[in-house]
């Protein structure tokens, strides 16, 4: 296995995850999919959700067209890359088109700081088991934050201050069995959520995640991560941190409008145009993984009723 130093983690990802993609095929694929529209005999990925990368290929790139790793990896392993990095026009189109804004650092903390507040006295299963979600996560900064959104500069480990951060540094700072540190970092990421409407920013999340658990391990352990324990991460990230719109619960530009015409009746001598109605047909609903019945479930569960 290709060795990563913490260093060259905040490298790679600041340089969009080139690490993960050009060395560890695996992961990367497990990273791509997408949990709903997959199924035991078929695996399907996320989907672009946006129009940035169509000048590339207007097929391949379209918003509707799955991530596929030959998509982002060889000479075009740096497509995707923080905002950060992005040039300002390309902020500006982002911010413009899908509403794409990053909150800095310091207000995360602030954020995160005061949900805490209520927890601060809990024992450490508790503590790691409490479920947090981030909407609209882009790139995750309220889960991990390895970099500053706004300048791309590196955080320190004992400076993160995402709510998975947070839960990985008391493991790290309470538990001394290699075993039940794994076992208290898997459970700490099934309580983590968050979703994302574009592909890239979401892939950027997920890795993102990884490399958070790569970064403490290492901080903790002194050696890197063997390949099963990484891609056991990996595999709670694809599920935890997942496409969703936000408004109807749905898959990204699955909702679609079918026309209807409505027939009529036609007098003696006289030409009825025929009515035409347009329904909306409601997109595929998301569904997200119950860990402790270890079943998929639809994520709206109790939130929002649909006509079946």
């Amino acid at each position: 296995m290709h060795e990563i130093s913490s260093e060259e983690s905040f490298i790679s990802l600041d340089s969009a995850g080139i690490s993960i993609r050009t060395t560890m095929p695996h992961i990367l694929d497990i990273l791509l999919l997408d949990r709903t529209t997959s199924s035991p005999n078929k695996s399907q990925n996320i989907i672009w959700a946006n129009d940035h990368y169509q000048d590339l290929d207007a097929n391949l790139y379209a918003p509707t067209a799955q991530i596929k790793p030959e998509l982002i990896t060889g000479e075009r392993s740096s497509i995707i890359m923080p905002r950060a990095l992005k040039s300002f026009d390309t902020q500006k189109k982002r911010t413009k088109t899908s509403a794409e804004v990053f909150t800095p650092a310091w207000i995360v903390k602030k954020q995160n700081d005061a949900v805490e507040e209520n927890y601060v006295d809990d024992d450490l299963e508790t503590y790691v088991s409490r479920k947090w979600l981030e909407i609209t996560c882009g790139e995750a900064p309220y889960m991990a934050s390895r970099y500053d959104m706004l300048t791309g500069i590196p955080i320190s480990l004992n400076e993160r201050v995402g709510f998975v951060d947070r839960k990985l540094k008391r493991i790290n700072n309470e538990v001394a069995d290699k075993a039940e540190w794994q076992r208290l970092v898997e459970l700490a990421y099934k309580s983590s959520y968050g979703f994302e409407w574009n592909g890239d920013s979401l892939l950027l999340a997920r890795e993102n995640l990884l490399y958070t658990y790569w970064d403490y391990y290492l901080a903790k352990w002194a050696k890197q991560p063997t390949c099963g324990l990484i891609e056991n991460i990996a595999k709670i990230i694809s599920y935890n941190v997942f496409q969703m719109d936000g408004l109807t619960y749905t898959i990204p530009l699955t909702e679609r409008k079918e026309e209807v015409k409505q027939s009529q009746l036609l007098l003696v001598g006289f030409e009825e145009p025929e009515e035409v109605e347009w329904v909306t047909i409601p997109g595929k609903r998301v569904r997200i993984m119950n860990w402790e019945t270890n079943k998929m479930e639809y994520f709206d569960k109790g939130i929002k009723k649909y006509e079946r």
